[in-house]
């Protein structure tokens, strides 16, 4: 009797136990699945974040650089422009100054240009001249001029013309500059592109 006690006690022990370390193994089993889980969703979201880094880090290399080759490229076209106005104002600048603030150069001038708005009969002109000028130029411009074209001339004299003249119609309300700056402007028109060549190629 005692025997068969100690087989039932040993039956259900051994039962409970093999059930309890089933049990233990299918919560373990369970655990380690959700830890695996988890762990594979960390790495999802890491990977997801590294990619995510690492676009942006490109876009602002790449935003940079381009930015950076923007910059260099207005920056050398701008130097360039700069070397170019440089020189062809030193070609130009003195050169047309001196010309055009001689009294001889600005008569000839002035005869040449006046004759062409006078070539369909007499036309009387308004004539702007330099301040500087005018001990040397007004018995020109008010007595001579008006004999050689057999029209009036009214004549002006202003601190604004450095040198050269401005000329027009009487009373039209236009004028053709012929000043240091517009011959400076145009000749340098002339002058940049052969400059930029011999410059930069």
């Amino acid at each position: 009797m005692q025997n068969k006690l100690q087989e039932l006690t040993d039956k259900l022990y051994n039962e409970g136990l093999s059930k309890g370390k089933q049990e233990g193994e299918e919560l373990l089993a369970k655990a380690k699945a959700q830890v695996d889980d988890m762990l594979a969703k960390a790495q999802a979201e890491a990977a997801q974040i590294i990619a995510a880094a690492q676009k942006q880090a490109e876009e602002i290399r790449t935003k940079t650089a381009s930015d950076i080759k923007m910059a260099s490229s207005q920056s050398i076209a701008a130097t360039k422009k700069d070397i170019e106005t440089l020189i062809v104002g030193k070609m130009t600048g003195d050169a047309v100054k001196k010309t055009l603030s001689s009294p001889d150069f600005i008569k000839d001038l002035i005869k040449t240009v006046a004759e062409k708005f006078t070539t369909d009969g007499p036309v009387d002109l308004n004539l702007v001249l330099p301040e500087s000028l005018k001990n040397d130029l007004e018995p020109f411009a008010t007595k001579e001029l008006a004999k050689i074209l057999g029209a009036g001339v009214q004549a002006s004299f202003s601190k604004k013309v450095a040198g050269g003249f401005q000329i027009g119609p009487k009373d039209e309300g236009w004028f053709v500059s012929f000043t240091e700056e517009t011959f400076s402007q145009l000749i340098s028109e002339y002058l940049r592109p052969a400059t930029k060549k011999l410059l930069f190629g």
